[in-house]
């Protein structure tokens, strides 16, 4: 232990204090990431040495991205992780998510015109998404956005989407046509089969309330396709 004026100083109290005005300074560009994990574990795990932790969280799911995707009940099977360090990495990719939806237009703002507005209007709401989830935009008239919800988490199939729930909520905004959105987690931007077939059931839906599905967009990181742009409503 160190001493100071009287007091019994934390060995690691200096440390931590130049690696917070490392950051404050200069940011995360000269990071590594097990620094970026030190770092950040400061503000759940109060004493000792952080950076053989940060070291193991690293080796043990391989890159940064990893560990804030790794599940609470794995990122605790590393020694020094409890519940506290845990919750924070997971919330990460979940405060980025809500940063990047923040940073978009407000939704009073919108007009989605075409496929390429509307797909750069959704893709930051699966931002850090491991699951499959649909989200489902309202449009008026002059396709001002009237509401944006997630609908379903989970695997997205014709069983598992609620076409009652999906009618309802378009009523509820006197909706006159409706983009529906999901991702593909580990995937690529590509309808499959299976997508084409909810596609088809919503529109079926849809239209017997007389609203219109106007597009149906596949996300896969920031990448989207729009099942409209590839010819798929003028095959139907």
């Amino acid at each position: 232990m160190s001493i100071n004026d009287g007091k019994t100083m934390h060995p690691h109290a200096g440390h931590r204090q130049r690696m917070k005005d490392r950051f404050v300074r200069y940011g995360l560009d000269n990071f590594d990431d097990h620094n970026v994990l030190e770092i950040l574990l400061f503000y759940a795990i109060p004493r000792g040495d952080i950076n053989p932790v940060a070291h193991e969280l690293i080796s043990r799911f391989g890159k940064l991205s990893d560990v804030f995707d790794a599940p609470i009940e794995e990122l605790k099977k590393v020694s020094g992780i409890g519940d506290n360090a845990a919750t924070l990495i997971k919330l990460i990719p979940q405060i980025s998510r809500r940063y990047m939806i923040s940073r978009s237009i407000s939704v009073a703002d919108v007009y989605l015109t075409d496929s390429k507005k509307a797909g750069r209007f959704i893709v930051p709401y699966f931002y850090g998404e491991r699951e499959e989830t649909v989200y489902m935009i309202c449009l008026d008239a002059k396709c001002k956005v009237l509401n944006c919800r997630m609908m379903f988490r989970g695997e997205v199939n014709s069983a598992n989407v609620s076409m009652r729930k999906i009618v309802e909520n378009a009523l509820a905004y006197s909706t006159t046509s409706v983009i529906i959105a999901h991702n593909h987690p580990s995937g690529i931007a590509l309808p499959s089969k299976e997508d084409e077939r909810t596609t088809e059931r919503i529109i079926d839906a849809l239209g017997s309330v007389d609203i219109a599905l106007a597009d149906h967009i596949v996300v896969a990181d920031e990448d989207f396709v729009s099942m409209a742009d590839n010819g798929f409503f003028r095959r139907r």
